[in-house]
């Protein structure tokens, strides 16, 4: 149901539930089926409209329709699965009043415009919640002229999702500023229990009533096609460059063979992997639509180069641990060797057991438009028992705990320079001298979360907004260009370092425990 002239919901019913009706009739009805029609074009807000002709409507009575009394309940079921039950004892709060009307109707959500957030709840205010209400529809159970609160018996309302949604919250909607129709959704009053089939709320009192969910965000076409476009961009981009990065890093192994630059060398080619194997996967099934044999080998070349970019991420971090915590006794024989059987090893093991047991084929993502789908060479979505159990433990599971981890050893990284600015006077300097050495710093910070990987931290907002996933997709197809302008950032601070004298001693304290660091093990 919009706002604007458009065509009412087909789920939208009007049920008038009369006790004690009164016979005075106006000279033109105004039918109550047709309130909310009326509303939409009035100049007043739409909440208030709806409780004033509500107030003076005419139910049209149907062959078949059940009508409670002030000695029934009333149960009204709704065309879109909804249900309501009042209880009787609800009526026999109402006998002081000659007249008790209530209303039960189907209402789209954009009629309800939520007020701005405030840091401050005003005495007696209901708390706020946020959320994304169910299938769009809010259910109006209100009595006309008469305010029904703090019952005994509560009411129950039954919400039915067209989804497996889990995590609904049963509201109602408290108008915070009636002049401007603005207002906000609230649990007071509400308990939710989910009956497997939907919702089933529990409230003490009369208003509008919704669910409030939190999906996964859905792709519609056109933001599929530009995130798309965005990561096949960002992909080649960075695959490109961190060709040119691993140039970098083989010409400076040769001059320093150093193990903080094997490392790195082994984290590019990893990326390099993963962005070739998506561009590869991305494309092939446009090009061959029924080859599922290539198809399965492609995307067990994806997971692989996810799993080895991720784990190379981790052994970055361990790299970091070493260098910055355990600073003597580290020596570590065959180190690179070691750490390459971690890095290349596990998602190796990983990859074949997946392999085996038939996990990889085309996967479809599907968008909100049903008649459109992305397909790619990943895991198959003809299995979606393995699809979920392997893609929480290595695609959610995993990735997590090394962005955690590695999120810690940045915190250290900043801690230490924060330390050492301080202990060796790196903050007595003059206001120019003291922002060139907060940009390095900073620089250093950026730098290092892109090659710990903690853009990969995103994910999360992903579920929470569309310019999530636009910040996610840009950031992470672009790691390679990231990767390359830190290996030239460290080819220039090598230069620096080989030409001038060091001056500063907290340069020269990070200099001993730098990420080239020759001594580390």
């Amino acid at each position: 149901m919009s706002v604007c002239g458009t065509e009412m919901l087909p789920v939208t019913l009007l049920l008038i539930a009369l006790i004690r009706f009164s016979t005075i009739r106006a000279a033109d009805p105004v039918y109550c089926e047709n309130v909310p029609k009326m509303c939409r074009k009035g100049n007043i807000t739409w909440i208030r409209c709806f409780e004033e002709q509500s107030a003076n409507c005419q139910p049209r009575m149907h062959e078949g329709s059940n009508w409670g009394n002030s000695s029934q309940s009333i149960n009204v079921e709704e065309p879109s699965g909804h249900h309501v039950h009042i209880p009787s004892t609800v009526f026999r709060r109402g006998r002081a009043r000659r007249n008790v009307m209530v209303v039960v109707t189907t209402i789209s959500s954009e009629h309800f415009k939520l007020a701005q957030r405030r840091s401050l709840r005003k005495i007696n205010q209901p708390p706020r919640v946020d959320g994304s209400v169910m299938n769009n529809l809010v259910l109006a159970v209100k009595t006309v002229n008469y305010t029904l609160r703090n019952l005994d018996h509560p009411i129950t309302l039954t919400f039915k999702s067209s989804s497996q949604v889990k995590n609904g919250t049963c509201v109602f909607w408290h108008e915070s500023d009636p002049i401007n129709g603005t207002g906000y959704w609230s649990t007071e009053g509400c308990n939710t229990s989910y009956v497997g089939t939907g919702f089933l709320c529990s409230c003490n009192h009369l208003s509008f009533f919704a669910v409030l969910v939190n999906p996964s965000i859905k792709l519609d076409k056109h933001n599929a096609t530009y995130l798309s476009y965005l990561s096949y961009i960002g992909s080649a981009l960075s695959a490109f460059l961190t060709i040119i990065t691993l140039i970098i890093y083989i010409c400076l192994q040769r001059k320093r063979p150093e193990k903080a630059i094997g490392v790195h060398l082994q984290l590019t080619v990893a990326l390099l992997c993963l962005h070739l194997s998506f561009l590869l996967c991305s494309f092939w099934v446009r090009l061959d639509e029924d080859e599922d044999k290539v198809c399965q080998a492609f995307g067990l070349f994806l997971h692989w180069s996810l799993l080895a970019s991720i784990t190379w991420m981790a052994l970055e971090g361990f790299h970091l641990y070493l260098l910055l915590v355990r600073v003597f006794n580290i020596y570590v024989r065959r180190y690179l060797l070691k750490l390459s059987l971690v890095g290349w090893g596990f998602p190796t093991l990983i990859a074949a057991v997946c392999g085996f047991s038939g996990v990889y084929g085309k996967y479809k993502l599907g968008l909100t438009d049903t008649n459109h789908n992305l397909t790619m060479c990943w895991m198959s979505s003809q299995f979606p028992q393995k699809l979920n159990v392997v893609s929480y433990i290595t695609v959610v599971g995993f990735p997590s705990l090394v962005i955690l981890c590695n999120s810690c050893m940045l915190g250290v990284v900043v801690f230490k320079l924060w330390g050492l600015r301080r202990a060796y006077g790196g903050w007595n300097k003059t206001h120019k001298e003291k922002g060139t050495t907060l940009w390095k710093d900073c620089a250093t910070v950026v730098g290092l979360s892109f090659v710990l990987g903690l853009p990969w931290g995103l994910t999360a907002t992903t579920y929470v907004s569309l310019a999530g996933i636009y910040i996610f997709t840009v950031l992470n197809s672009l790691q390679g260009v990231f990767i390359f302008l830190w290996s030239v950032a460290q080819t220039c601070k090598s230069r620096d370092d080989n030409n001038s004298s060091v001056k500063d001693p907290s340069t020269q304290k990070m200099m001993m425990t730098s990420l080239n660091n020759s001594n580390t093990a």
